[in-house]
């Protein structure tokens, strides 16, 4: 199965076909540094991060651009409110969305213009569109002129009568009468004596916030790109208004792919600060969520669907998480026990590893993984596939925790060790990192194996003697730790690990 993505442009799933042979070269849509990234951020930073890694590891060179932007109104209207200088809010937001991204395992971007110091290249971006009589000056603005450009609104769907007439009701109630038409939007903004601005050939003011992001793609990756993303918010009209400037000025296809990832509900509603449900990342790490977890919960869902935030939905993802930590612990354990192992550096994007060892099962495992993430980067199912790696390492995780390495079956032990490296690799891709902060120790159950094969044999003696309450209450206390048992024919009672 070919890699193949939805396209927000074609509004279907196309094949993914490079621009350049095993070259991609991705832009994403930054934050404006107002305030500390939200759990929007989160879903849609994670998401990328998982593309970004998957195409390393399918042997592609990436190149990956996001950008900040660093002059807004709403960057002017919060450093007024706190007393400090817009340079001082931005540096102190863009200080905490490395921590936020940092702490996330969310791979650094290949580069991360800002607005602030791209005005040259966005100057004469705008200097270009004039020259092509696509844009026009008034009164110290600048505004792309829509009815000059072909396709517009095509990334949208809409019909431009649907968008003219109302931006026409917006241009009525803002008074705004320096457009020639009510749906071009501005390049450039004048700025009052009393605002942060910078000098151009229109006066002093300060760029438009689509415009930002065309010059930048320019700058840092050229003309034609071959992924853009963003949130379902931005398609219209910053990505509408990106293509429409971009295609005009350099006469090329501004991305061939465009992805979109879908909203963040919280408790079902949508998050928003009038609501009052809307959540940092830091606050959400401060309440004691880790951030694996956080990230084990995203990749649940598909990137396009919309992501409900809920307490109980939490909580089940840590649990998950636990499990599958618990597996990925494995070999970390036996390196204590002087195995030789590679630590997997989510620091650095993991590459396809060749395993020539793997068993039939392990290499149709592998084989599923790939061709889920194939598909429109299926997380969940790539996860399912994390989860039945893990089952056969999870069974000898107690067996093998208080046994001597050498009185073991090298080869069934050889065996596991290599689906264990199978899934941390994978593991990798998805950009989960195991937690060995409790000193090595799997939180397997509170019981040793001794114990555990005791009660088994206890509970096959009451059901021997058909006092069923008895063998009941067993099975029930061994469930409560996490062992599930499983009767088969002959009386044989096999046991294994939650």
């Amino acid at each position: 199965m070919s890699l193949k993505f939805t396209n927000t442009l074609s509004k279907k799933k196309e094949d993914f076909i490079t621009i350049n042979p095993n070259q991609v070269k991705i832009y994403c849509c930054g934050v404006t540094v107002y305030d500390l990234c939200h759990l929007g951020h989160a879903r849609s930073y994670l998401n990328w991060d998982v593309l970004r890694r998957f195409l390393i590891w399918k042997g592609f060179e990436v190149k990956f651009v996001q950008n900040f932007t660093d002059i807004d109104d709403k960057i002017i209207n919060r450093a007024k409110k706190e007393g400090c200088s817009t340079d001082e809010l931005s540096e102190r937001n863009i200080d905490e969305f490395h921590k936020d991204m940092d702490t996330l395992s969310i791979l650094r971007p290949s580069s991360m213009p800002r607005a602030t110091k791209c005005l040259h290249q966005i100057i004469n971006f705008i200097e270009e569109l004039e020259k092509k009589k696509i844009a026009y000056s008034s009164n110290g603005d600048v505004y792309f002129s829509v009815d000059k450009h072909k396709n517009y609104g095509k990334l949208s769907g809409r019909e431009i009568e649907d968008q003219i007439d109302n931006a026409a009701g917006r241009l009525k109630i803002n008074q705004k009468k320096s457009k020639k038409n009510s749906l071009d939007f501005a390049l450039w903004k004048k700025s009052s004596s009393s605002e942060v601005s910078y000098s151009s050939p229109w006066g002093h003011g300060r760029p438009g916030w689509h415009i930002e992001c065309s010059a930048m793609v320019k700058q840092e990756l050229g003309e034609s790109i071959d992924i853009h993303l963003g949130g379902s918010d931005l398609i219209f009209p910053h990505h509408e208004n990106e293509i429409a400037q971009s295609e005009a000025c350099n006469g090329k296809e501004l991305a061939r792919y465009w992805l979109h990832n879908g909203m963040v509900n919280v408790g079902g509603e949508k998050m928003s600060k009038s609501l009052g449900n809307f959540t940092t990342i830091r606050s959400l790490l401060d309440e004691g969520i880790s951030p694996m977890t956080l990230r084990f919960f995203v990749l649940q869902t598909n990137y396009r669907k919309p992501l409900d935030f809920t307490e109980e939905a939490l909580k089940a993802a840590a649990k998950g998480w636990e499990r599958l930590n618990n597996c990925l612990s494995f070999g970390y354990i036996f390196k204590i026990k002087d195995q030789n192992i590679n630590k997997i550096n989510l620091d650095k994007p993991v590459k396809k590893a060749i395993n020539g060892k793997l068993d039939e099962d392990s290499f149709k495992l592998l084989s599923n993984f790939e061709k889920y993430m194939d598909d429109d980067l299926n997380t969940s199912g790539a996860l399912s596939v994390l989860f039945e790696l893990s089952q056969p390492i999870r069974k000898y995780i107690i067996f093998l925790k208080d046994k001597n390495i050498h009185e073991v079956d090298q080869d069934i032990l050889n065996q596991v060790f290599n689906k264990w490296e199978l899934l941390s690799e994978l593991a990798g891709v998805l950009g989960l990192k195991v937690n060995l902060n409790q000193e090595h120790q799997i939180k397997v159950t509170k019981f040793d194996t001794i114990k555990i094969e005791g009660l088994i044999k206890n509970r096959s003696l009451a059901k021997s003697n058909k006092d069923f309450l008895l063998a009941d209450k067993i099975r029930a206390e061994l469930k409560d730790i996490g062992i599930e048992l499983i009767d088969k024919p002959g009386g044989i009672t096999e046991w294994k690990q939650n």
